[in-house]
């Protein structure tokens, strides 16, 4: 088990890269986050859900994802109260009090999970969150040393040095946990090292020193990171492309399944631009892209308190294009009202009113892979739904799309303005497909050549490379070996 001394230190990088490195190794391995937060979710071949970064992992295996791979998943809905997601399935909305209560139920359910995977697995590498140091949270934990103590798991732990004070972090980490804890951490690892590592030489002296832990080694910043998809909205960014097209991302509070922002941050030919609260919408915009949501009629009032709406109604009036997928769909409408309070408080409010349609949200949530075609260009097209409601209304004569589900049933998908500026869908990861991307952009006078998921393999083929210079990767087998 990879555990952290915090948050975002690079674990889930790490075990991506380790997941490619074994693999590339013959291994049979597998990646397995005992509980997870996050907005940005992938939908598994079992018809569930999990956090992206397991499905990053999981490309790293070079395995289907399943369930199994996080069987616990929060999705924040407000400030204080999250959906709980239990083995890809809904299992209710709750406030973090309420949630502490069924961590013993829901440990169970890790174990099974973890069981599922170990019977078909050479190597499963698990990954923590948040830090083992959070000793508050300690009773009832399922996501670091509660669950290395329940599965008997050892465990590696991993320190960020860009951000100051590893010496401390590995230190007082070791200081705060019990003795059986201390002694469950095998060896610790250093991430993201600027300049020459052996300069650190002597704090992994010292941190040995005083943990009695084994150095596994020095990770350098690995500047290919950025190109992986990110799995918090706080690693957003905004493109790398300077090109004409200009594809513009406001940033809403609850933003989610990002993911199709990702093959656009790479496109030479487009500059796509993510508007963050406070800000207004550029006018030179060629696209408005409204993105997923995790509760729709909340980021619309967000949305409004912004100003967005106005500036939205100014770039159409320009003349320009306006996409909306999931949530963004749904907000381009007429209305979306909520009668079962499934987001919060009954009731119906109004919506953008760019498009002639209307929602309902509803507790059913769809969660299914398809496939199909964007009937204007009729290029090919994949991706995913993972949404609550129905949307229906004269617009939705102009489907977007032409798809089919696993299961093989055709629908048609989306509507569109009358003269096709306007469009929504529900189709979440369309843009990670390179014929519908190429054929998208084609459209406002972009060329696109790239092949996205080869340069995801790629990059993980070259962090693997990276890992397997810099870290005792040797120890880390034997270290995993010793679970008996």
């Amino acid at each position: 088990m990879i555990q952290g001394t915090g948050s975002n230190v690079g674990k889930s990088l790490i075990v991506a890269g380790l997941c490619r490195l074994f693999a590339n190794r013959g291994l049979n391995v597998r990646p397995f986050k005992p509980q997870n937060m996050s907005n940005n979710a992938a939908v598994t071949a079992d018809g569930g859900e999990i956090g992206r970064a397991q499905a990053l992992q999981a490309m790293g295996c070079r395995v289907p994802l399943t369930v199994h791979m996080n069987p616990v998943l929060l999705k924040p809905e407000t400030d204080t109260g999250a959906q709980i997601i239990v083995q890809g399935k809904r299992f209710g909305t709750m406030r973090a009090r309420e949630y502490g209560k069924q961590k013993g139920e829901l440990l169970q359910k890790v174990l099974e999970s973890f069981s599922e995977l170990e019977s078909s697995s050479d190597l499963i590498l698990v990954e923590g969150a948040g830090s083992p140091a959070e000793i508050n949270l300690r009773s009832g934990d399922i996501a670091n040393m509660g669950f290395a103590e329940a599965a008997d798991l050892p465990v590696i732990l991993c320190a960020d040095i860009d951000r100051g004070g590893v010496i401390a972090s590995v230190v007082g980490t070791h200081a705060v946990l019990e003795p059986d804890e201390q002694g469950r951490i095998k060896g610790f690892f250093i991430n993201r090292f600027r300049g020459d590592p052996s300069l650190f030489d002597d704090g992994m002296h010292e941190i040995a020193q005083r943990t009695g832990w084994q150095g596994l080694g020095v990770v350098p910043w690995f500047s290919d990171a950025s190109k992986l998809p990110a799995e918090d909205a706080l690693d957003l960014s905004s493109g790398e492309g300077t090109g004409e097209i200009k594809i513009v991302v406001p940033v809403i509070s609850r933003i989610a399944n990002f993911d199709d922002l990702d093959p656009l941050r790479m496109e030479p030919d487009v500059t796509l631009e993510l508007i963050g609260p406070g800000s207004p919408l550029p006018g030179d915009a060629d696209v408005v892209l409204l993105p997923g949501s995790k509760s729709t009629i909340g980021d619309l009032a967000f949305f409004r308190k912004q100003g967005w709406d106005v500036d939205l109604n100014a770039h159409v009036r320009r003349g320009g294009h306006v996409l909306g997928i999931c949530g963004g769909y749904q907000m381009l409408g007429k209305t979306i009202s909520d009668p079962d309070g499934v987001e919060g408080t009954a009731g119906t409010v109004e919506g953008l009113g760019l498009l002639d349609v209307e929602t309902i949200l509803t507790p059913e949530k769809s969660l299914v892979q398809a496939s199909g075609k964007h009937l204007a260009t009729r290029a090919a097209v994949s991706g995913y739904e993972i949404h609550i409601g129905r949307t229906s209304g004269p617009d939705c004569a102009r489907p977007y799309l032409h798809i089919r589900d696993a299961s093989g049933a055709p629908k048609l998908d989306g509507a569109q303005s009358a003269d096709g500026r306007i469009a929504g869908t529900y189709l979440h990861g369309l843009f990670t497909d390179d014929g519908f991307r190429k054929a998208y952009l084609k459209g406002f006078g972009a060329v696109s050549d790239l092949a996205y998921d080869q340069r995801i393999d790629a990059v993980l083929d070259g962090l693997a490379e990276h890992l397997e210079r810099v870290l005792d990767v040797e120890a880390i087998l034997q270290i995993a070996k010793s679970r008996t």
